[in-house]
């Protein structure tokens, strides 16, 4: 899985609590399992922009946090992560997270020997980096997509998978909408969810056995704030067509009472909880409902 900004921390914790059955993730300005420690004051201060008063807490104290989750059968064991694969970018013209807290996710998987890559050569502001789609490369604004001729999601992709099949030229397979109610017991909107997901279905799937790649898009990026920009537009549909990957976009939406969530970000710090970051986070839950469906027996 992967994913973009508050998509980029989900990537990684929801990696961290499945270790055992998610191989990789790849993390664009997003930061290391754990970082808000259950805190938004931390998630705004310490994990995106820290400084000599909000220091990023270190790699080695979230290892120590995620060991003791792990002994408490919170996650899946840490060993995994051994075998594991993560992936990172940041821009250097992200102002929204600074390039340390992405380094930082290196330095975490680094410590419990998963093979790291970080990218962090392009002029990018805070954004999924495409090859051809967007804004320029070093905008900050909606749909927070931006034309850097560089393809991130391939990039990713063949580094978490693999050698790949190149992409065709124009997507072929179906972008589809799905009801979360049935993942989220019924109620999506309780867990900062949106009504409705959506999968990409290449046509060879639909025959075949094919892999499963999550992407979770980042804050003021979900359908309700940009529509289908980034589940058209993020890079990861055409490498779907030609290497039998179905691409899994569930959906967060705005929230303001109970749940305090205004820029439809994914749950990195709290807000549905405290087991938010382990198996039992209600987000993840949900996600790996949608996974399990995917995997099931077809009628």
């Amino acid at each position: 899985m992967s994913g973009v900004s508050s998509g980029a921390y989900m990537a990684v914790q929801f990696h961290v609590a499945h270790s055992a059955t998610v191989k990789g993730a790849g993390a664009l300005a997003g930061g290391p399992y754990y970082c808000a420690q259950g805190s938004s004051w931390i998630a705004y201060y310490n994990c995106m922009t820290p400084g000599g008063w909000t220091p990023l807490p270190s790699a080695s104290f979230l290892k120590l946090q995620t060991e003791a989750f792990a002994q408490a059968h919170e996650i899946d064991a840490t060993g995994n992560l051994a075998r594991a694969r993560a992936w990172m970018f940041t821009g250097s013209k992200d102002e929204t997270v600074s390039p340390e807290v992405v380094k930082a996710v290196r330095d975490y998987y680094a410590l419990f020997g998963a093979d790291t890559l970080l990218v962090s050569d392009k002029a990018a502001g805070h954004a999924m980096v495409t090859e051809g789609s967007g804004s320029a490369c070093g905008a900050t604004a909606a749909p927070y997509i931006n034309d850097c001729h560089y393809d991130a999601a391939g990039e990713l992709l063949k580094f978490l998978l693999g050698s790949l099949q190149p992409p065709p030229a124009q997507a072929g397979g179906a972008l589809l909408r799905f009801d979360q109610a049935p993942y989220a017991a019924g109620d999506p909107f309780a867990i900062g969810l949106a009504a409705e997901g959506f999968v990409y279905v290449p046509q060879s799937c639909r025959a075949a056995r094919c892999r499963v790649h999550v992407a979770f898009h980042g804050c003021q990026q979900n359908a309700q704030a940009v529509g289908e920009r980034f589940v058209r537009d993020a890079g990861y549909n055409r490498w779907a067509d030609t290497n039998r990957l179905v691409v899994l976009y569930p959906q967060t939406t705005v929230r303001y009472f109970p749940l305090f969530n205004p820029s439809g970000c994914w749950d990195w710090w709290g807000y549905t909880g405290a087991l938010y970051a382990t198996r039992d986070g209600a987000q993840i839950r949900a996600v790996e409902a949608m996974i399990e469906r995917l995997a099931a027996p077809r009628p």
